[in-house]
C-alpha cells in the first residue's frame, strides 16, 4: 500500500473521529438543555399549585380577620404578579419572593387569631401550602443541578466550541431571596 493511501486513511479516520465526537457533544448539550426545560416545567407545576391554594387561604383568614384588608390585598397582588408569565427565570424568582414575603405577613396576621389557627380548614390549607413549598424546594434543587450541569458543559473546553457554534446559552438559576431561607437556624440551649 502506498504511503499516500495510508496518510489519506489516517486523515479520514481522524476527521471521522472528530466528527463523531462533535455529534456526541452536540447531543449531550441538547439532552442537558431539554432536562433543564423539563425541570423548569416541574417547578412551574408546583408554583401553579401554590398559586391555586392561596385564594382559599386568604378567604379562610378573611373570615376571622376581615379588618386586615391591606394584607389581603398585598397577597392578592403578589399572587397575580407571580401567576402571570414571567419573562425569565430571574423575574419569576423575584415575583415568587415577593409572594413568599406577603404570605409571611398573612401568617403573622393569622397568629393573632387563636380560633383561626385552631380551624381545621386553616390547618389543612397551611399543611398543603407547606407541602407545596417543600415540593417547590425539591424541584428548585433539581432544576439548579441541571442548570449547573448545562452551564458547566457550555463553559468547558472543548465542548464550548460546539456550544458556541450552535448558539447554546447558559441557563439561569432559580434562586431564593428570602433571608429566612438563607439564614442558618439559631440553636439555643
Amino acid at each position: 500500500m502506498p504511503a499516500g493511501a495510508i496518510v489519506a486513511i489516517v486523515v479520514v479516520a481522524l476527521v471521522l473521529i472528530v466528527l463523531l465526537w462533535a455529534v456526541a457533544q452536540y447531543n449531550a448539550l441538547v439532552r442537558l438543555r431539554n432536562l433543564v426545560q423539563e425541570s423548569w416545567r416541574q417547578i412551574d407545576v408546583e408554583l401553579h399549585r401554590r398559586h391555586d391554594l392561596i385564594p382559599n387561604l386568604v378567604e379562610t383568614v378573611k373570615g376571622y380577620a376581615a379588618h386586615e384588608r391591606a394584607v389581603f390585598d398585598e397577597v392578592t397582588r403578589a399572587r397575580a404578579a407571580a401567576a402571570g408569565a414571567g419573562a425569565s427565570v430571574a423575574e419569576q424568582a423575584a415575583q415568587e419572593n415577593v409572594l413568599t414575603q406577603a404570605l409571611g405577613r398573612l401568617f403573622a396576621v393569622a397568629e393573632n387569631y387563636p380560633v383561626l389557627r385552631a380551624s381545621e380548614n386553616f390547618q389543612q390549607l397551611q399543611n398543603e401550602l407547606s407541602t407545596t413549598e417543600d415540593r417547590i424546594a425539591a424541584a428548585r434543587r433539581f432544576y439548579n443541578a441541571n442548570v449547573r450541569s448545562l452551564n458547566t458543559k457550555i463553559e468547558t473546553f472543548p465542548t464550548n466550541v460546539i456550544a458556541g457554534m450552535f448558539h447554546f446559552e447558559r441557563a439561569e438559576y432559580f434562586e431564593v431571596e428570602d433571608p429566612q431561607v438563607r439564614q442558618a437556624p439559631t440553636v439555643q440551649f
